[in-house]
C-alpha cells in the first residue's frame, strides 16, 4: 500500500490507496523444435538416417521423395494456417530461440548465426561414382577422456593448469562425475587448492556441460548456469529441494518457496531437460565403420566440398493431407488440429535437416580454407587451429562448431580424418614458424620408428633431435606426446626389442 499526500483529507491524518504495479517476467522456452535442431547438429550421418526413417513411421504427413518439390508449397500452407490462427498474447515470449510452433515463427537465421544458404552444395552423380571405397576403414568410438583432452589442449591453460586438468579427466567415472577430492588432486600435483578449484570450474563448462561435477546437484546447477536465460526458481529447487523433486512433491516445493504451483511445474519441466549423466554418451568401447560425412576433391587446382547424402531420405509432405487444409473441405476441428500439428512437425524436421547439412558444409569449408597446405602436402603442414578461429570465420558460436565436429568424418586427398583432427594447438619453432601439435606428434612417431632398436632415443635425445630441426619443445612435452600416442619410454622400448 502506498500513501499519497494529494489524497489527505480533513479528519483523516493519512488516506491510503491500493495500487497495482506491472512486473516484467522473462521465461526460458525450450521448445521441441529447438531441442530437435540441437540434436540434429550432433548426430552422425548414420544416426541422422535412423532418425529420419523413425520420423517417417510416426508422422503420416511425411513421405520419402526423390525431389522433395512439395516443401515450398507446404510451407505456404502452414503459414496461411498460422496467420489464420494468431497466437494469444499470453502465450507469446520474448525469447527468440524456439518460440511458437509454426514453420514461419522460428528465426533460423538468428539461431544459426545468419548462415548463408547459398553456400550449400549437393553432391553430383559423378562425384558419387568417384568416391573411394571405405568398407575396410574402422574406427574406435570417441571416449569421454579423448573428448575432454582435446578441449583441454585447445583451451588457454598454463602447464600447471593442464596438469590439474589431466588429473581431473583421469578420475572421472563413466557418467562424467569426479571421483576424487580436490584436496587429493592438490596433494598429488603439489599445486594450490585455489588453482585446482579454478580449473575444475572451467572444465565443467566443457562439452558436455556439467562434466566433472562431484554430485548430481552440482551437475545440474552448472547446466542451469549455462542457459541463455537464467531461471532462479529452477536453481533454487536443484540447490535445496532435489529429494522433493525426485518424489514429484511439487506442492511441498511451492509451499516452501511461497510461489504458485504452476511456476514450480515450469521449473521442474526445465530441469527434466537437463542431462544428469553428461558422460554417458561417450561410454562404451564400440568399434564402428567410418562413413565420411563430407568429401573433399581437388578439381583444377581448387578444392570442391561435397556432403555425403547417400541413403539420406528426401522428404516431402503428403499431398492428400495437405489438400485437406487448402481445399476448404469440411473436417472435424480435432482432425484439422491434428493435421496442422503434424504438418508443422514435418516442416520443422525438413527445415532442420537442411539447416544441419548447410551448417556442416560451412564448417567443412572453413576447415578446408585454413588447412589447404595440409591437403596439398600432408600432415607436416597441418596448421594450428582452434574452435574460435572457425567460429569467427563463419560467424557462429564455438559451441556450435564443437557440436558439428563431434563424431563426424571428412574424406580428403590425405585420407579420412575426424573433423576434430584439424583443431590443435601450435608450437613455435626457433625460426618463428608455428607448427601444429599433431604435426610434431607425427614427426616424433617417424623419428622413433626409425631409431636403432638396441639404442632407442630417450626423451632428452628427442628434444635435441627436434632442436636440430628448429623445433624447440620441453622434455615434459615430449613425454606427454609420447604417452598420448601410447609409445613406451626408451627403457621399455629397449626391453621389448
Amino acid at each position: 500500500m502506498v500513501a499519497h499526500p494529494s489524497r489527505i483529507e480533513a479528519g483523516h491524518p493519512m488516506a491510503l490507496e491500493l495500487k497495482q504495479a506491472p512486473k516484467l517476467v522473462q521465461q526460458l522456452v525450450i521448445t521441441p523444435q529447438l531441442q530437435q535442431a540441437i540434436r540434429l547438429l550432433q548426430l552422425t550421418r548414420l544416426e541422422l538416417v535412423d532418425l529420419i526413417r523413425q520420423e517417417v513411421k510416426e508422422n503420416p504427413l511425411l513421405e520419402e521423395s526423390e525431389e522433395g518439390k512439395e516443401y515450398a508449397e507446404a510451407e505456404e500452407t502452414v503459414t496461411e494456417q498460422s496467420e489464420a490462427e494468431p497466437i494469444p498474447e499470453n502465450q507469446k515470449t520474448q525469447e527468440v530461440k524456439g518460440e511458437g510452433e509454426g514453420a514461419a515463427e522460428f528465426d533460423w537465421e538468428n539461431y544459426l548465426e545468419n548462415y548463408n544458404h547459398g553456400s550449400y552444395v549437393k553432391q553430383s552423380s559423378q562425384e558419387s561414382e568417384e568416391r573411394p571405397s571405405f568398407e575396410n576403414f574402422l574406427t574406435k568410438r570417441t571416449t569421454l577422456s579423448d573428448h575432454l583432452n582435446w578441449q583441454l589442449q585447445l583451451s588457454h591453460f598454463t602447464d600447471e593448469e593442464q596438469k590439474v586438468g589431466w588429473w581431473i579427466i583421469g578420475n572421472l567415472d563413466e557418467d562424467g562425475y569426479l571421483k576424487i577430492s580436490l584436496e587429493d588432486i592438490g596433494s598429488e600435483t603439489q599445486l594450490p587448492l585455489e588453482m585446482v578449484e579454478r580449473v575444475l570450474r572451467r572444465m565443467q563448462q566443457f562439452d558436455p556441460v556439467g562434466v566433472a561435477a562431484r554430485d548430481l546437484k552440482e551437475c545440474l546447477l552448472v547446466q542451469l548456469e549455462q542457459l541463455q536465460v537464467r531461471d532462479p526458481v529452477a536453481e533454487k529447487i536443484v540447490a535445496e529441494f532435489l529429494p522433493l523433486l525426485k518424489n514429484r512433491n511439487h506442492p511441498a516445493i511451492a509451499r516452501r518457496l511461497g510461489i504458485p504451483l504452476e511456476r514450480v511445474n515450469q521449473a521442474a519441466h526445465l530441469i527434466s531437460k537437463l542431462d544428469p549423466k553428461p558422460g554417458k554418451a561417450y561410454g562404451g568401447d564400440v568399434i564402428q565403420e567410418i562413413v565420411p560425412d563430407v568429401y573433399v576433391y581437388k578439381v583444377e587446382g581448387e578444392y570442391v566440398i561435397s556432403l555425403n547424402d547417400e541413403d539420406i531420405p528426401r522428404l516431402k509432405v503428403n499431398q492428400l493431407y495437405r489438400s485437406i487444409l487448402t481445399d476448404g473441405r469440411s473436417v472435424l476441428d480435432g482432425d484439422r488440429k491434428y493435421i496442422q500439428e503434424k504438418l508443422r512437425s514435418a516442416l520443422w524436421l525438413i527445415r532442420s535437416i537442411h539447416q544441419r547439412q548447410r551448417t556442416v558444409y560451412k564448417v567443412a569449408s572453413s576447415i578446408v580454407k585454413f588447412q589447404r597446405d595440409f591437403l596439398d602436402k600432408g600432415i607436416q603442414f597441418l596448421k594450428p587451429l582452434v574452435l574460435r578461429d572457425v567460429a569467427e570465420d563463419i560467424q557462429m558460436h564455438e559451441s556450435t562448431i564443437s557440436r558439428v565436429t563431434n563424431n563426424k568424418y571428412i574424406h580428403t586427398p590425405q585420407g579420412i580424418y575426424e573433423l576434430k583432427f584439424f583443431f590443435n594447438t601450435g608450437i613455435t619453432s626457433t625460426q618463428g614458424e608455428t607448427l601444429a601439435s599433431e604435426s610434431v606428434k607425427n614427426l616424433l612417431r617417424e623419428i622413433i620408428t626409425k631409431e636403432d632398436p638396441r639404442k632407442p632415443y630417450s626423451d632428452e635425445k628427442l628434444v635435441q633431435i627436434l632442436k636440430e630441426m628448429n623445433i624447440h619443445i620441453a622434455r615434459r612435452t615430449i613425454s606427454k606426446y609420447r604417452e598420448m600416442m601410447k609409445i613406451l619410454s626408451s627403457n621399455e622400448r629397449r626391453k621389448i626389442q
